[in-house]
């Protein structure tokens, strides 16, 4: 009984492609990072201007489950950009809300462009170290694609369509009464996001303007690179 499972075992090993469950996990674990600080942020901004509703809703956590939508983190597992699910907001404790729950807005995406930084430079500095193996090489390529989805992350964000992060920034500069009705339309706007989305009205323009700021952040990799090279290898 033992030998035939250790057999059976075997060859379920042999026809399985470790590979695939590799490059599954790059490209899961960095949307997971990407998504939890971004909501973290979100909410940790909320609390400090007085809005303790994502803390009593248990969304103050670096658990990502909690703050996974499905369709949002489809969609930057294909296409690099997505969105989670929302951290529930209430603007009337905030002491001014509109421009309160824009800087709680703009939170999140300022987040993830720190992510950005702060992964090129990890990837520049452990580049050297890490780039003499197979799995140095896979963590290189995780922090690199690390960087480039928080990047996606934080641009996708900023459009000014609900229920993303640049919608509340832009209905903040309206009249109150139009601000409450837009944002009671808010649930509606995924809808809109993923037909824009595959239907390629936003793909391309949207994954070119992210190339372009990601490449404009890259030189951070290069010089952390050059920086551990001075300190260590010379």
């Amino acid at each position: 009984m033992g030998v035939t499972a250790i057999s059976d075992w075997e060859q379920i090993k042999n026809g399985f492609d470790f590979s695939y469950l590799l490059q599954l996990l790059s490209g899961v674990i960095p949307s997971l990072i990407c998504i939890t600080l971004h909501e973290l942020s979100h909410g940790l901004v909320a609390y400090k201007l007085g809005d303790d509703t994502a803390k009593r809703a248990g969304r103050l956590t670096l658990n990502p489950l909690k703050h996974l939508d499905p369709i949002g983190l489809l969609m930057m597992l294909t296409v690099h950009f997505g969105y989670a699910k929302p951290v529930p907001v209430n603007m009337n404790k905030f002491k001014n809300p509109k421009r309160d729950m824009a800087i709680t807005a703009l939170a999140g995406p300022a987040s993830n462009v720190l992510i950005t930084v702060v992964f090129l430079l990890l990837y520049g500095a452990l580049y050297r170290p890490l780039g003499g193996s197979k799995v140095g090489a896979y963590v290189l390529d995780m922090l690199q694609l690390t960087a480039y989805i928080s990047m996606g992350y934080a641009i996708f964000n900023m459009l000014p369509i609900p229920p993303l992060d640049g919608s509340k920034v832009v209905f903040s500069l309206m009249e109150d009464d139009s601000y409450r009705k837009l944002m009671r339309y808010e649930r509606y706007g995924s809808l809109i996001l993923l037909a824009l989305v595959w239907s390629g009205v936003l793909g391309r323009p949207l994954s070119a303007a992210i190339r372009w700021c990601f490449m404009k952040l890259f030189p951070l990799a290069q010089w952390a690179n050059n920086a551990v090279n001075t300190l260590f290898y010379k």
